[in-house]
């Protein structure tokens, strides 16, 4: 799942920091900053929040681990749609407007933990020819 850094920063807050005031880490060296200066430019700094650009100019706000995984649950389980596959929870989620970089892996991982997705995930994917027989009249 989604883990805060070990300064108890969520994972953006380098690319903030730098978007908002221009300044790095004090700690950072020279490949760290070049990075944190190229990931800088994908991202858009408005009103306290950050938000991820995406390449048809729409914007994903960018949340912490807490609100992932509650993002997670509720798309997944919630009022947003039955049990989905991992990459299907990406998806919703993009389109729900929200971002975070290990969005995929955190919801594969999530789904492989869903015991109800597990029982009911095969009749899911199967044809609907598998679903309904056809009876004879």
């Amino acid at each position: 799942m989604v883990e805060e850094e070990l300064d108890g920063e969520p994972w953006f807050h380098d690319i903030k920091e730098y978007i908002r005031r221009g300044v790095y880490l004090v700690q950072a060296i020279g490949d760290q900053k070049r990075t944190i200066r190229r990931l800088a430019t994908g991202f858009f700094f408005s009103g306290g929040v950050l938000y991820k650009r995406t390449p048809d100019l729409g914007l994903l706000r960018c949340v912490d681990a807490k609100q992932a995984a509650t993002i997670m649950t509720e798309v997944h389980s919630g009022v947003c749609g039955p049990h989905m596959s991992g990459y299907v929870l990406v998806k919703k989620i993009l389109r729900a407007g929200y971002y975070w970089l290990t969005m995929e892996r955190d919801c594969i991982s999530f789904v492989r933990k869903c015991r109800q997705y597990q029982v009911h995930g095969d009749l899911i994917h199967s044809p609907p020819s598998e679903l309904h027989t056809m009876s004879a009249p």
